[in-house]
């Protein structure tokens, strides 16, 4: 019996009325405890936060901007009130530039990480992008393990999933490591980052709907998902080997500076860039960079394109980049010996998980 219905009964009661993370997905603009839809009832028809005149929208395209590196053209406008508008009921405001003003007062932090989680666009899916874990599983792979069996390299993996969204990327990487790795007792881990907190709480919880199992293998689906019953019906939820492999956290991009430690065998960029301007994609590119590894690789997305940007990479596979030069073991042997670790490094084989 596989394991999504051998441990199908279970996810109900262990998981309750988290589990339906999906249908959550828009609450974080809308305010805690359905707070939008009791305010909006009791509001007047005379509101006007559908209205935003040029000057305001030119101060939400900086304070965007500055805040994320995320360049808002004149065209999005009416994206920018939709995303907003429900935030605005929530608190009562009658205007966009009302919110403005209360968004950019010193003590709003809190209130500038929302607005950032309603404008972005989460849109992902299980190996997405199929081309880019063929050549893991056909060109990477086989050559580190190659190169682990003549000491060329230490027996350890870390990855970054920068722009990880609602969990499908960095959960994919961490089922392709255990399925090529998972036995031979090497280091894994996973460090996966966005800037929005309401779909890293979503990928935290590892809950998704079982319209989503398409595009995962079967033989993935059947060693690596619970399929949930009762409440939970129509969701499945990654196992707990795979969660273990992976450690989410709230990075700014656009920072100047990310509180992540030590390098990366493999950075993840995946349909990122598109909302940076070019300053802005310098900058990022330039950040991530500091903490790819010698011999690591860098993917894009494949409608993104690393030309006209000043890097040290080069193209060696489809939207994916790596240095040049070769491996740096004393690099790989230092990093085996660090304790400054950003998640939990999780070592399987057979006597682990």
């Amino acid at each position: 019996m596989n394991k999504v219905r051998r441990h199908s009964l279970a996810l109900a009661n262990r998981f309750g009325s988290r589990g339906n993370a999906k249908a959550r997905e828009h609450t974080a603009c809308a305010g805690s405890g359905g707070a939008s839809r009791q305010f909006a009832s009791g509001l007047s028809s005379d509101r006007h936060d559908g209205d935003l005149s040029p000057q305001v929208f030119t101060q939400f395209q900086t304070l965007i901007y500055n805040e994320a590196g995320i360049w808002l053209g004149p065209h999005k406008t009416a994206l920018l009130i939709g995303r907003l508008s429900r935030r605005l009921r929530s608190l009562r405001l009658r205007s966009m530039a009302e919110y403005f003003a209360l968004v950019t007062q010193p003590d709003q932090q809190h209130e500038r990480v929302r607005m950032i989680d309603c404008i972005t666009t989460n849109e992902t899916r299980f190996f997405r992008e199929p081309r880019h874990f063929e050549f893991l599983a056909q060109t990477v792979f086989p050559r580190w393990r190659e190169e682990v069996s003549r000491g060329a390299r230490a027996a350890q993996i870390r990855i970054w999933s920068a722009g990880c969204s609602s969990g499908e990327e960095p959960y994919s990487l961490a089922m392709m490591l255990l399925d090529h790795f998972g036995d031979l007792g090497w280091k894994l881990e996973i460090v996966a980052t966005d800037i929005s907190t309401r779909v890293l709480e979503e990928a935290r919880a590892g809950i998704f709907p079982v319209g989503e199992s398409k595009d995962i293998p079967a033989k993935y689906l059947s060693s690596y998902f619970l399929r949930g019953t009762g409440e939970q019906q129509g969701h499945m939820k990654v196992c707990q080997e795979v969660q273990e492999l992976v450690t989410f956290s709230r990075v700014n991009l656009h920072a100047d500076s990310y509180n992540i430690s030590n390098s990366f065998d493999l950075i993840f960029l995946r349909n990122v860039m598109i909302y940076f301007d070019q300053k802005s994609k310098t900058k990022v590119l330039a950040g991530l960079l500091d903490h790819l590894s010698p011999s690591g690789y860098l993917f894009v997305g494949h409608s993104e394109s690393l030309q006209g940007l000043d890097t040290s990479l080069k193209p060696v596979g489809s939207s994916v980049y790596g240095r040049v030069g070769k491996s740096d073991l004393s690099l790989a042997a230092k990093r085996e010996q660090s304790n400054e670790v950003s998640g939990p490094a999780i070592r399987v084989g057979s006597n682990g998980h």
